[in-house]
């Protein structure tokens, strides 16, 4: 559940970058909101690094925006056509 940097640098880039990822890249991402160590268990908390990601990367918006949006009216644009022309002010011409 809570795992170290250094074991979460080799989990995420391997082990021949992760030192470099430790020192460089975690405080980054930490202003950016990646989870703190928690005192308590001395790592960081697996699940919300996960979340993280997902949402760096936007996997869990690009669910959200791929629902149906309501019913179709593919013949609706067509009645517009027959409104009258506006003037430069924006009323309809007389």
């Amino acid at each position: 559940m809570f795992a170290t940097d250094q074991q979460l640098a080799i989990a995420i880039v391997g082990k021949d970058r992760a030192s470099m990822w430790v020192k460089a890249i975690i405080p980054q991402l930490e202003r950016k909101g990646f989870p703190r160590i928690d005192p308590l268990h001395d790592g960081r908390p697996v699940p919300l690094v996960r979340r993280f990601y997902e949402g760096y990367f936007g996997i869990t918006a690009g669910f959200a925006a791929a629902a149906p949006d309501g019913e179709e009216r593919l013949g609706l644009w067509k009645r517009e056509r027959n409104r009258k022309p506006k003037s430069k002010w924006g009323d309809p011409a007389p």
